[in-house]
């Protein structure tokens, strides 16, 4: 293709694409029947819910007896193999759901376990290990917290044997890489963490931070023993349809304690007005195979690009994928930062904008941002960003289709090469 018919970018950048995308052939086939796959087991627990119109409908008020709103958990428990599930408009993102798994299972005196590691930024404060004492943090109430740190890049179940006790009432797993250079977690290795904990202590509650990993692979974690799991939807699940909201997926009884916090004890999954916000829910779920299939190629993509550069990129080209995010080893600020910005000029929202590092609430180091959504934050849509920090690593995710995500990686390619970079 002749990009130069619509954008002035150099023929080096488009050369670069053009290999890639033979490079990763194969990795693109697979993916596509990742997606086929999800996609059927989308529809058949559509019909099998026998969505209609009268599920689209909007409820104010206390909104009792919302169908919409009841049988959108049913389906995204029957879509994930849980026992059951509360999705809502009102779950404003990702830490927020895992905040209700936190503050719904743990109690005075409890202790909680990060197994692979120090959780995500954003939930540090949740914990109390960073920000301000007395404002609300677990740490405030009497739940206590240790971490074992990856070994190598891998699960260090002799580390998670030492510290388990019977104080341990949850664990927490992170899916995807997070602000880390390691490889995204199967899950089938995070069904092997919960199984190991449970021999250990059957009692402990597994919470799986799922974000990213939705539809990347043919099964989820509460498939796999996971008490509990959490998401966005405005990250897989939402289909980039979805205006905003949350999920978390599996027990009953631990579900019911998340609605609880969300609410009120006695409350629940019983109220909560939806406001017209359950088509796109709904739509968005249907789209979510398919568009996560997108933003993985546009990752695969991306990682055969940079690969051929010679940048260290994680996860490779055809190494098995876990979730939709592929970070890239600049090594420098400026590689980050002019990565994002090409990202940032190749959206269709926003694309005269140029992302600089900000002090972003909740996180530990300035960090970069690069999103042109329609949604605010949308991270399906097409993102990258990344913390400034050594060994500055850019971590880009998203692309509604591919030819989106294509574009993006394509201007981001072109910042570095007439930057000398590539």
């Amino acid at each position: 293709m002749n990009y130069n018919e619509f954008f002035d970018v150099s023929k080096r950048a488009s050369e670069l694409i053009k290999k890639a995308e033979q490079k990763a052939a194969a990795a693109f086939k697979k993916a596509d029947e990742i997606s086929s796959y999800n996609q059927m087991k989308v529809l058949k627990a559509f019909q099998d819910n026998r969505i209609s119109e009268s599920h689209f409908v909007s409820t104010s008020g206390y909104g009792y007896d919302d169908l919409g709103r009841e049988t959108l958990d049913r389906l995204y428990a029957d879509i994930f193999g849980a026992e059951d599930a509360l999705v809502r408009h009102n779950i404003i993102s990702g830490t927020h759901a895992l905040s209700l798994c936190l503050f719904g299972v743990l109690r005075p005196g409890d202790t909680l376990l990060a197994v692979t590691g120090k959780p995500y930024d954003t939930l540090e404060e949740t914990i109390g290990i960073r920000g301000e004492a007395g404002v609300g943090s677990l740490k405030d109430f009497g739940v206590n917290y240790k971490e074992v740190p990856l070994k190598y890049g891998e699960v260090d179940f002799e580390g998670i044997e030492k510290s388990m006790d019977s104080t341990v009432k949850a664990v927490i797993i992170q899916r995807s890489k997070g602000y880390d250079f390691r490889k995204t977690l199967s899950v089938d290795e995070i069904g092997e963490i919960i199984k190991f904990v449970k021999s250990k202590k059957n009692d402990c509650v597994a919470i799986v931070d799922n974000c990213y990993g939705e539809f990347v692979e043919e099964k989820e974690p509460t498939q796999v023993g996971a008490d509990l799991m959490a998401g966005s939807l405005i990250k897989n699940p939402g289909g980039s349809i979805a205006e905003t909201g949350g999920y978390i997926a599996g027990k009953e009884e631990y579900v019911k304690m998340c609605a609880y916090k969300l609410n009120a004890v006695g409350i629940g999954k019983e109220c909560g007005a939806t406001l017209g916000f359950n088509k796109p829910m709904y739509q968005g779920l249907y789209f979510a195979p398919s568009v996560v299939c997108q933003a993985v190629k546009t990752a695969i993509l991306a990682a055969a690009v940079f690969e051929d550069a010679g940048f260290e990129v994680c996860p490779k080209t055809n190494d098995k994928r876990s979730c939709i995010i592929e970070a890239i080893k600049f090594g420098t600020e400026e590689g980050v930062c002019l990565f994002c910005q090409g990202i940032q000029k190749g959206a269709a929202v926003d694309s005269f904008v140029t992302p600089m590092p900000w002090d972003m609430p909740g996180y530990e180091n300035q960090v970069i941002m690069a999103a042109g959504a329609f949604n605010q934050g949308s991270s399906i849509e097409l993102s990258a960003d990344g913390p400034i920090t050594p060994p500055y690593i850019a971590y880009m995710q998203g692309g509604v289709t591919y030819d989106y995500g294509k574009a993006g990686v394509l201007f981001a390619v072109d910042k570095l090469i007439s930057n000398g970079i590539i």
